[in-house]
């Protein structure tokens, strides 16, 4: 190994490897969010709707217990990506990354207080937030586009 390749290594990922990175947990924040989304429907078909006066448990059906894991293990991964945003210092990825977390938070939150209630403006919360955390990532998804590098230009 080269004294570069060590240099290389000590110093870190280059800029576009961070980038490349933070592209693929932006992937698998979007894969999350539909996933949680299908189970989301999947329940709202399935499941019992809790009412004012009867909340219902958020592990009582395994769907719901799926849902409820998973919106755990999104925010954690988004959370993460937030961190890497941050570490390769991209400030359009900060932001969307930092929006995204704080419409999956909500997400929760609201999540949270449909399971007690099952009040319509909790649920429309959720979708609200999805729909905004959604276009989080998707965005960050077309920020992060590979540029292809400059080809030589001919001169003849």
């Amino acid at each position: 190994m080269s004294q570069t390749d060590v240099a290389v290594r000590l110093a870190g990922r280059t800029q576009a490897d961070k980038l490349a990175r933070l592209r693929m947990a932006s992937v698998g924040a979007v894969t999350m969010l539909v996933l949680q989304f299908i189970l989301g429907v999947i329940y709202n078909l399935y499941g019992t709707a809790p009412t004012a006066k009867k909340s219902i448990g958020l592990f009582s059906s395994p769907v719901l217990a799926l849902h409820v894991i998973l919106g755990i293990l999104l925010f954690l991964a988004t959370v993460v990506l937030l961190i890497r945003a941050v570490g390769a210092r991209h400030g359009l990825s900060i932001w969307l990354s930092a929006v995204g977390v704080v419409a999956i938070v909500y997400a929760g939150l609201a999540g949270l207080s449909f399971t007690s209630n099952g009040a319509a403006g909790a649920s429309l919360g959720m979708s609200l937030a999805f729909a905004v955390a959604l276009g989080c990532y998707v965005a960050l998804l077309v920020v992060l586009v590979p540029v292809p590098p400059a080809s030589p230009s001919s001169t003849t």
